[in-house]
Protein backbone atom coordinates (compact mmCIF):
# COMPACT_ATOMS: atom_id res chain seq x y z
CA UNK A 1 0.00 0.00 0.00
CA UNK A 2 1.58 3.17 -1.22
CA UNK A 3 1.06 6.46 1.54
CA UNK A 4 1.20 9.69 0.52
CA UNK A 5 1.84 12.46 3.49
CA UNK A 6 0.97 16.22 2.40
CA UNK A 7 2.28 18.90 5.22
CA UNK A 8 3.55 22.33 4.63
CA UNK A 9 -0.18 23.95 4.40
CA UNK A 10 -1.01 26.93 6.75
CA UNK A 11 -2.50 30.05 7.08
CA UNK A 12 -0.61 33.06 5.26
CA UNK A 13 -2.04 36.58 4.07
CA UNK A 14 -2.49 37.35 0.56
CA UNK A 15 0.83 37.85 -1.47
CA UNK A 16 2.55 35.36 0.84
CA UNK A 17 4.44 32.16 0.04
CA UNK A 18 3.82 28.65 0.84
CA UNK A 19 5.36 25.44 -0.06
CA UNK A 20 3.29 22.26 0.14
CA UNK A 21 5.62 18.70 -0.14
CA UNK A 22 4.06 15.38 -0.94
CA UNK A 23 6.09 12.36 0.63
CA UNK A 24 5.85 9.03 -0.68
CA UNK A 25 6.31 5.86 1.03
CA UNK A 26 7.99 4.39 -1.99
CA UNK A 27 10.66 5.28 -4.65
CA UNK A 28 8.60 7.81 -6.73
CA UNK A 29 10.39 6.53 -9.82
CA UNK A 30 7.54 4.17 -9.74
CA UNK A 31 5.28 6.80 -10.64
CA UNK A 32 4.76 7.88 -13.72
CA UNK A 33 2.84 10.56 -12.92
CA UNK A 34 2.16 12.74 -9.62
CA UNK A 35 0.58 15.85 -9.47
CA UNK A 36 -1.38 18.47 -6.94
CA UNK A 37 -5.08 19.27 -6.71
CA UNK A 38 -7.27 21.18 -4.74
CA UNK A 39 -10.93 21.65 -3.37
CA UNK A 40 -12.05 24.31 -2.18
CA UNK A 41 -15.50 24.28 -0.07
CA UNK A 42 -18.58 23.77 -2.60
CA UNK A 43 -16.06 23.09 -5.49
CA UNK A 44 -14.94 19.76 -7.35
CA UNK A 45 -11.43 19.14 -6.91
CA UNK A 46 -9.30 20.73 -9.57
CA UNK A 47 -5.62 19.74 -10.62
CA UNK A 48 -3.03 22.79 -9.77
CA UNK A 49 -0.16 21.14 -11.30
CA UNK A 50 1.65 17.73 -12.32
CA UNK A 51 4.68 16.13 -13.11
CA UNK A 52 5.52 13.62 -15.01
CA UNK A 53 8.34 10.62 -14.44
CA UNK A 54 10.22 12.18 -17.30
CA UNK A 55 10.13 15.69 -15.58
CA UNK A 56 7.91 17.39 -17.78
CA UNK A 57 5.09 19.82 -15.80
CA UNK A 58 2.05 21.43 -16.26
CA UNK A 59 0.49 24.26 -14.64
CA UNK A 60 -3.05 25.40 -14.20
CA UNK A 61 -3.84 28.35 -15.69
CA UNK A 62 -5.50 30.29 -12.41
CA UNK A 63 -1.34 29.88 -10.82
CA UNK A 64 0.99 29.83 -13.46
CA UNK A 65 3.39 32.55 -12.99
CA UNK A 66 2.98 32.01 -9.73
CA UNK A 67 2.92 27.89 -8.59
CA UNK A 68 5.84 25.48 -9.85
CA UNK A 69 6.18 21.87 -8.89
CA UNK A 70 9.55 20.30 -8.54
CA UNK A 71 10.44 16.78 -7.30
CA UNK A 72 13.63 15.30 -5.51
CA UNK A 73 13.96 12.21 -6.20
CA UNK A 74 16.29 11.12 -3.96
CA UNK A 75 13.69 11.98 -0.96
CA UNK A 76 10.95 10.33 -2.69
CA UNK A 77 9.32 14.08 -2.43
CA UNK A 78 7.28 16.15 -4.97
CA UNK A 79 6.99 20.51 -3.81
CA UNK A 80 4.46 22.66 -4.97
CA UNK A 81 5.76 26.56 -4.10
CA UNK A 82 3.02 28.73 -3.96
CA UNK A 83 4.18 32.57 -4.56
CA UNK A 84 2.15 35.58 -4.32
CA UNK A 85 -0.96 33.74 -3.13
CA UNK A 86 -4.44 35.04 -3.07
CA UNK A 87 -7.41 34.81 -1.22
CA UNK A 88 -9.18 31.99 -4.07
CA UNK A 89 -6.20 30.46 -3.53
CA UNK A 90 -7.53 28.84 -0.06
CA UNK A 91 -8.71 25.04 -0.33
CA UNK A 92 -7.27 22.00 0.63
CA UNK A 93 -4.65 20.53 -1.39
CA UNK A 94 -3.94 16.85 -2.48
CA UNK A 95 -1.19 14.89 -3.56
CA UNK A 96 -1.90 12.31 -6.75
CA UNK A 97 0.26 9.48 -7.45
CA UNK A 98 -0.39 6.86 -10.41
CA UNK A 99 1.15 4.15 -11.82
CA UNK A 100 0.62 0.98 -13.82
CA UNK A 101 -0.91 -0.49 -10.77
CA UNK A 102 -3.31 2.45 -9.51
CA UNK A 103 -4.03 5.67 -8.46
CA UNK A 104 -3.13 6.96 -5.08
CA UNK A 105 -3.91 10.23 -2.48
CA UNK A 106 -2.98 11.42 0.63
CA UNK A 107 -4.91 13.14 2.95
CA UNK A 108 -4.71 16.52 1.90
CA UNK A 109 -3.07 19.47 4.18
CA UNK A 110 -5.13 22.77 4.37
CA UNK A 111 -3.94 26.12 2.88
CA UNK A 112 -5.76 29.23 4.36
CA UNK A 113 -4.79 32.91 2.76
CA UNK A 114 -6.26 35.90 4.16
CA UNK A 115 -7.09 38.93 2.70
Amino acid sequence: QVQLVESGGGLVQAGGSLRLSCAASRSIFSFNYMGWYRQAPGKQRELVASITSGGSTNVADSVKGRFTISRDNAKNTVYLQMNSLKPEDTAVYYCNARSSLGGYWGQGTQVTVSS
